[in-house]
């Protein structure tokens, strides 16, 4: 008996540590990088490391709400690069109306509407091909993740667009102020992001959107028996995944004012790894928003610490998918010790 006590009492405290291992890892992150980057405390060094955050962040957050409905999108870091040469094709070239012969320049919220139009259309033409043609969400968004970077390469010819600052005269100027605006003391980019996040929040506890998407990814079958529409369900979450690596390619590309089609290469990886890091499973039907933006800052440490230390760029690679997989085989862990735990409470 006294046995079976001290065996429940270590499962609780393992379950514990299960619960909030996202956060720890957080914490052993940055007191490690603190003794072992001489930079890393630096204010500098950590406004670029929030700045990254809210990036991998925002990324994230779509990603999260993918991955809870049972789905994967493989096209966010292309969507990404796509969004910033959009953007930057119109700054720097305005966008030509040949019938006519006439230029056209838009104003800089004109572009930002446009591009955001652009990551939620990308969205729903994901989200069709997954639902109504049924093509695996792997499958389907590896395609969109080549044509959407093969896109932004033919934008500009695989150029750079450099010094987005625009012109008075068209009416194009102000776009720095995403990457660099600061509103009451914080930077305009932690702003969208404290914003996607209550809007993720949001979706996910205070609507029956987020409870048919959590039903969608805890079984399927069950949810459509149920009158919820799974389809529907799962081209929004698509177009809200969309939207928000629209948003961070004006966040990015504000930042640089420059555009570079191969930007945001490999950064879908950063998204899955936060989302799994903050407790979202990948069987689907698991997960928030709360533990995806602290995973977020782990991969934001993670990332800019390994850089600080001289961690060379193909470790840092194996490293995060080290971080993936081991993320993965503790969730499993976790649900299994969930279930032992629920039927010896029976």
């Amino acid at each position: 008996m006294m046995q079976s006590k001290k065996s429940e009492r270590y499962n609780k405290f393992l379950m514990f540590l299960l619960k909030f291992r996202t956060f720890i890892a957080l914490i052993a992150l940055f007191i490690f990088f603190s003794f072992n980057a001489p930079n890393f405390l630096n204010p500098q060094s950590l406004i670029l490391v929030a700045k990254h955050v809210v990036l991998y962040g925002v990324l994230a957050l779509g990603m999260t709400l993918v991955i809870i409905t049972g789905g994967i999108d493989l096209s966010v870091g292309s969507v990404v690069g796509l969004s910033g040469m959009i953007a930057g094709g119109l700054i720097r070239q305005g966008l030509m109306l040949t019938p006519i012969g006439y230029q056209v320049y838009f104003s800089v919220p004109l572009i930002i509407l446009i591009v955001l139009a652009i990551g939620l259309f990308i969205g729903l033409v994901s989200g069709i091909v997954i639902t109504k043609f049924r093509v695996a969400p792997f499958i389907a968004t590896l395609g969109a993740l080549y044509i959407c970077r093969g896109l932004a390469m033919l934008h500009s010819k695989g150029a750079t667009y450099p010094n987005l600052v625009g012109s008075p005269e068209l009416g194009n100027t102000g776009f720095a102020f995403l990457g660099s605006g600061v509103v009451l003391g914080i930077p305009v980019s932690i702003w969208i992001f404290i914003i996607f996040s209550i809007a993720g929040l949001f979706i996910l506890k205070m609507t029956p959107l987020g409870w048919h998407i959590f039903a969608v990814g805890g079984n399927e079958k069950s949810a459509r028996l149920s009158g919820v529409k799974a389809d529907k369900i799962k081209i929004l979450v698509y177009m809200f995944s969309g939207l928000c690596a629209a948003m961070v390619g004006l966040i990015a590309t504000s930042e640089l004012m420059a555009s570079h089609p191969a930007t945001a290469e490999s950064w879908e990886m950063n998204a899955i790894a936060a989302a799994v890091l903050g407790g979202t499973s990948m069987s689907g039907g698991i997960g928030g928003i709360g533990g995806t933006i602290v995973g977020a800052f782990v991969i934001g440490v993670l990332n800019d610490g390994m850089i600080m230390i001289g961690v060379s760029s193909f470790w840092q690679m194996v490293i995060k998918g080290l971080v993936i997989v081991v993320a993965v085989i503790i969730d499993q862990f976790q649900q299994k010790l969930q279930t032992k735990l629920a039927l010896e409470a029976r």
